[in-house]
């Protein structure tokens, strides 16, 4: 059965996620991603440089980080400053809409930081009857 939810304010106007062509599926689409999360969580804090990103981000090739940054500030959750030095210098911080799925992320991580030992335990049990 689908989930639907009654647009805030418009009360004649649903969403309905599970239709793909509801546009709260490219929202999921774009905070389900992993680089998201972890964008996302780097820039909790203060506002940080590409660079300084890039090295939090283990793994993030500039390739992803790049797409990840752009997308997130076209949705409106990043907040893009570049500073006309010499190198030029950019800088990115959460808007308060990212601030706000911070949260949501930093909820995720501390389920994930409190279950993976029952979900490693799990994978082990299920990999040994599947041999």
């Amino acid at each position: 059965m689908a989930t639907k939810v009654a647009l805030r304010g418009a009360a004649d106007s649903v969403y309905d996620i599970s239709n793909p062509r509801c546009p709260t599926q490219q929202v999921l689409d774009r905070i389900a991603s992993k680089w998201t999360m972890l964008v996302i969580l780097a820039l909790s804090g203060p506002p940080r440089r590409y660079a300084q990103l890039q090295r939090e981000i283990k793994g993030v090739t500039k390739k992803m980080l790049t797409e990840t940054l752009r997308g997130l500030e076209r949705d409106g959750l990043v907040l893009r400053r570049v500073y006309h030095t010499v190198p030029v210098q950019t800088e990115y911080e959460l808007t308060a809409l990212g601030k706000s799925l911070a949260e949501t992320v930093g909820v995720i991580r501390t389920w994930a930081y409190d279950n993976v030992e029952i979900i490693k335990r799990s994978r082990d049990v299920y990999d040994s009857t599947r041999t």
